[in-house]
């Protein structure tokens, strides 16, 4: 299911950091009196009524300005408002609605995208202000009275905020289509790899890093099925994310991320494994993504006798936390081994959509305890009554036991490990949860 993207947008100083902090729980943009002190958009998930969305907080909106900064923060607003399905639009009840705020709402309304109207530092419960009455006049439509600073008025706000997402299976892909995110790093070659997939030039290719600044949907039809492959911009580390541009492109790699079931991990074989690599391939992990280690440039590389096993090591030591994802060598370039990169999509889409039955999988369980004791303390054993795959994308598994205080991590790590021997699950994440089984301690 895809996550709606709400952005808070207004002038300088109404309070947009204090409502994405009190949406967010946590103190994660800078809050302060002096206008324009959030000159960088930052982005957070947050939930309401068991639906995710991906919240964005802007600059302020000064639409008349010859400050550098504040124009660069106007165009962070302006690509936060063109990624947004919602935007809110905050004004400031103790100043009154100025010129500023009428420029803001016909740019806003041009946008044809839902609009929200709320009014900042409402601090106090009961009938609102008269002066509310007067940002009507922004022909939007209703206002809701909020105050940030003391959490009132939110639920409110973020009810009709809700009113506005788009339908959960409106953009679902037509059945029997995998969508593959492309990630890396910039010039890890994702727009080559795109354009021969889709066997036309679909990307830009450049040998310029970050050549790719939006996600570009590709669909493809071929022997092995249907695709839809997402080229992302390339993620950076978000203290080097100095262009405006970059940031956003940043937020729509993550929302591919989110939105696809294959991700393909793309390492440049002329540079090596970096540490970026590690936190963009930890992304589709933590997401519970299938994912492909795709060593792309492999052309370029002067090769001896064990080169590619060499190679695989470093994989592997690198991403220990990954072991389970198959690593293809290919060169975008030439097309070298993509029929075996198409081959793996294929593999790790249907492995990690596999159903175990319950029997099944207990008989496996059974075995396994018998092989291996489970972790006692204080002379109390954990006891697996038994267990159940739960859902699938990535394979969840809970096991309903005695006390999960009496768990460890390896215990689970070695459960995972002869899921893994006896049944496969290559290139998918598995899940494992201890519950604990009503009435046993």
């Amino acid at each position: 299911m895809s996550k709606p993207v709400v952005a808070i947008v207004g002038r300088p100083n109404v309070g947009k950091s204090s409502l994405f902090n009190a949406l967010y729980g946590e103190r994660i943009s800078i809050v302060h009196d002096t206008p324009g002190v959030t000159r960088d958009r930052i982005y957070a998930t947050a939930k309401w009524r068991e639906r995710e969305f991906v919240m964005i907080d802007t600059g302020g909106i000064e639409p008349s300005t010859s400050d550098v900064i504040l124009k660069g923060m106007r165009l962070q607003a302006e690509i936060a408002i063109e990624t947004a399905d919602v935007i809110v639009f905050m004004c400031d009840i103790k100043a009154g609605m100025t010129a500023a705020d009428e420029e803001i709402a016909v740019m806003l309304q041009k946008s044809k995208k839902p609009i929200v109207l709320c009014v900042n530092k409402v601090d106090y419960v009961g009938d609102p202000p008269a002066e509310m009455y007067e940002f009507y006049n922004l022909g939007i439509g209703d206002v809701v009275p909020i105050s940030a600073a003391h959490r009132l008025g939110i639920g409110d706000l973020l009810d009709t905020v809700f009113e506005h997402f788009p339908d959960p299976t409106e953009n679902e892909e037509e059945e029997g289509i995998i969508r593959v995110a492309l990630i890396g790093r910039p010039n890890a070659g994702k727009s080559s790899l795109t354009n021969t997939l889709a066997g036309s030039d679909r990307s830009i290719v450049s040998d310029i890093a970050g050549t790719t600044r939006d996600a570009v949907d590709v669909q493809i039809e071929n022997k092995y099925g249907k695709f839809v492959i997402v080229d992302t911009a390339g993620m950076r580390k978000k203290s080097r994310i100095e262009d405006v541009i970059e940031k956003y492109s940043m937020v729509r790699a993550l929302s591919a991320i989110d939105n696809a079931s294959v991700c393909v991990i793309l390492i440049d074989a002329t540079v090596g494994v970096t540490e970026q690599d590690t936190r963009v391939a930890g992304l589709a992990h933590d997401a519970g993504k299938a994912c492909i280690f795709a060593i792309n440039k492999w052309d370029l590389v002067d090769k001896q006798t064990g080169t590619l096993e060499a190679m695989t090591k470093i994989i592997r030591d690198r991403f220990a936390f990954m072991d389970y994802a198959p690593v293809v060598f290919i060169s975008a370039k030439t097309g070298q081994r993509t029929d075996r990169l198409w081959e793996k999509i294929v593999s790790v889409h249907e492995q990690a959509g596999r159903r175990l039955t319950t029997g099944v999988f207990n008989d496996m369980l059974n075995e396994a305890v018998a092989m291996v004791p489970t972790p006692q303390d204080k002379g109390r054993h954990l006891k697996i009554y038994y267990g159940t795959q739960v859902s699938s994308f990535p394979p969840t598994f809970a096991l309903f036991v005695n006390d999960k205080e009496l768990s460890h991590f390896s215990y689970e790590r070695y459960i995972e490990n002869q899921i893994r021997k006896n049944f496969g699950f290559e290139g998918t994440p598995i899940r494992i949860y201890m519950r604990n089984k009503k009435g046993d301690n």
